[in-house]
């Protein structure tokens, strides 16, 4: 496809819990606080549970294109998880780039969770959206 580029956007960060609830901490150690209250830091609307799958799934394809494991199997080995989990993550980042964002935002369309984007979905992205609201 000519003149297509793609961006990558990388905000490292990290997800603690606290007192049952899951906090996200910025890179300057900010935590983000429900409709903001933290400088520099985004209040997170999407359900933790999606955003934490598909960080950790752009993740690992980050680290497999960056040739720091040979596969799959040898990354699920080294991260201590079930590779066929792995590989289901990793799944998540063939989703359109619109479900990308509205899952960041929390506007995923009603019935998308986490075990629903685990199943099989379409690759064409313009059948995913119809395909996950259906399960």
């Amino acid at each position: 496809m000519k003149g297509v580029t793609s961006v990558t956007v990388s905000v490292p960060l990290t997800i603690r819990r606290r007192g049952g609830r899951k906090q996200i901490i910025g890179p300057d150690g900010a935590v983000a606080r429900p409709g903001g209250g933290a400088e520099g830091v985004v209040p997170v609307h999407g359900d933790p549970a999606l955003i934490k799958a598909l960080a950790r799934g752009f993740r690992w394809r980050r680290m497999l294109e960056e040739g720091r494991y040979a596969s799959i199997s040898e990354m699920a080995k080294a991260e201590g998880i079930e590779r066929g989990y792995l590989g289901s993550l990793l799944r998540l980042t063939l989703l359109a780039p619109e479900m990308v964002e509205a899952i960041l935002d929390g506007r995923q369309p009603e019935g998308v969770t986490l075990p629903g984007l685990l199943e099989p979905f379409p690759a064409a992205w313009s059948d995913q959206t119809v395909s996950l609201t259906a399960s």
